[in-house]
């Protein structure tokens, strides 16, 4: 196994990242992906918390590369988030990013695009929702994100090497 994500404690990465319809791939590492989907309560009362390790984990593999991954540990995360909370919402622009940089990994540059503005949909009406509180849609730089979205969406047509990190946001 490798190095663990920063943030997420010692919990380990996938064996490799999956990406699906690739003739010659390994189904993904489900071994993994449940260990870090096990940290997920049913419910969380109030907020996400924004140190949490399943939530941090989410958006580490994403950084790193583990789009689907980041995907699937995320959609575990958002589902347990409080109804109507602003973390769904936030969940919600997260999920679109890594399945954005996913299709880009597959070629697929204009579904891409579409999910990188749905994402932006997304994060507009997170700043239109009162903020102030301890969750994770209250200390994660949405406004830089959407930022970077909208720079990377004004290009021509994207390409592979124009995924979206949240490390570029300035998150730590």
């Amino acid at each position: 196994m490798t190095a663990p994500p920063s943030g997420a404690g010692n919990l380990p990465l996938p064996r490799w990242a999956y990406v699906p319809g690739d003739p010659g791939a390994a189904n993904a590492d489900y071994e993994t992906l449940r260990q870090i989907a096990a940290l997920v309560p049913p419910r969380f009362r109030g907020y996400v918390p924004a140190r949490h390790p399943a939530l941090r984990y989410g958006i580490a593999l994403n950084d790193r590369g583990y789009f689907w991954e980041a995907q699937e540990i995320l959609e575990a995360v958002w589902a347990a988030a409080p109804q109507g909370g602003r973390e769904r919402i936030l969940l919600r622009a997260c999920i679109l990013i890594a399945t954005a940089n996913l299709r880009l990994r597959m070629q697929k540059p204009h579904v891409a695009a579409r999910m990188l503005g749905e994402a932006l949909v997304e994060l507009e009406a997170l700043g239109l929702r009162h903020a102030g509180g301890d969750g994770f849609a209250d200390c994660f730089p949405a406004a830089a994100l959407a930022a970077l979205i909208k720079a990377k969406l004004e290009r021509p047509q994207l390409a592979k090497a124009d995924w979206v990190t949240f490390a570029a946001t300035g998150r730590t």
